[in-house]
């Protein structure tokens, strides 16, 4: 994807292609920090708590909450807050 320098400020569907590219990925081989402990490790690692309503995703380190996931009718709700940062794999085919 071409990334132009930086100009006059768009609305939010210019960043439809990052958010595609940054969504589109193995969720389980993401890498999140936890944002109470600093714990770094992929998704995989850490304990869910799985729910017909979503799940909830804790830190395998300290047990704070990461992540928490619910399903909606209107949509998949996805809260963060735990996590300092989450960070998608790369495809190998896209080095940088």
């Amino acid at each position: 994807m071409d990334r132009p320098a930086h100009g006059a400020p768009l609305d939010g569907n210019a960043v439809a292609g990052f958010l595609g590219e940054a969504f589109a990925f193995e969720t389980t081989l993401a890498v999140v920090r936890c944002a109470t402990c600093g714990r770094t490790d992929v998704v995989a690692r850490a304990r869910a708590h799985v729910s017909a309503m979503g799940a909830i995703v804790r830190c395998d380190g300290c047990d704070a909450v990461l992540l928490v996931v619910v399903e909606r009718p209107d949509g998949t709700l996805v809260s963060t807050r735990g996590a300092a940062w989450l960070r998608a794999p790369r495809p190998a085919d896209r080095p940088y």
